[in-house]
């Protein structure tokens, strides 16, 4: 496994977002983007015309992490818009292997995320329809909250069915990562790691994303 850092634009200054990605462009292997409608979770973020500019302003690849309700009718969109990865929520999809295999058709690598109250073992058979497994480490909605360790077992978990299924799928992991949290959730079979504030708090936000990405490595 190789890791991999996704820095989170819900924590950088929505006036400059062009400039925001490009602190961390070089260095970061994605960009995350946090879009919320204020129904599926508490809060309003961004949508999908902030996402088609980003795309001609980054040289970035997007991961669009999508917190809101109806995805089987918007994920696509974010494929077409030019979004590298788009991941729905497996609480809010009513066909997610339809929604999954059009986010694939359009060009996009499929992700599929679970919020910390729902157990991934209950879609096991979903596994051959995703490119990456997302596992929430904190209640959805707002960055900033800190890390809940009692999602470490379930990474566990997700790594054991994602090693008896095989092939290539990418376990991320969101939500209160940071230099104290990234190794822990490392060593519990992560190897994809969003971080926003723990990049975009920081002084120097590409020094950040390499200080973490070394702190995983050791244990990837």
């Amino acid at each position: 496994m190789a890791v991999q850092i996704s820095p989170s634009i819900l924590n950088a200054d929505f006036a400059r977002l062009a400039d925001e990605a490009a602190k961390v462009a070089g260095v970061a292997d994605w960009l995350h983007v946090d879009v919320m409608d204020n129904h599926f979770v508490p809060n309003l973020t961004v949508g999908l015309p902030v996402v088609e500019s980003l795309v001609k302003a980054t040289t970035l690849p997007l991961d669009c992490h999508l917190m809101i309700e109806d995805p089987d009718r918007w994920a696509t969109g974010y494929a077409e818009a030019g979004a590298s990865s788009v991941t729905i929520h497996a609480e809010a999809a009513t066909a997610p292997v339809r929604t999954l295999r059009r986010i694939r058709e359009a060009g996009a690598r499929a992700g599929f995320a679970f919020n910390p109250g729902t157990a991934v073992q209950d879609y096991e058979d979903l596994l051959g329809e995703i490119d990456m497994l997302l596992v929430m480490t904190v209640e959805p909605g707002f960055g900033g909250q800190p890390f809940l360790d009692i999602m470490l077992p379930k990474i566990r978990k997700a790594r054991e069915l994602i090693r008896k299924h095989g092939g290539e799928i990418w376990l991320q992991v969101d939500g209160g990562v940071s230099a104290a949290t990234i190794e822990r959730c490392a060593e519990a079979g992560a190897d994809v790691f969003v971080a926003g504030n723990a990049v975009y708090g920081a002084d120097d936000p590409a020094r950040a994303v390499r200080e973490l990405r070394a702190q995983a490595a050791r244990l990837v």
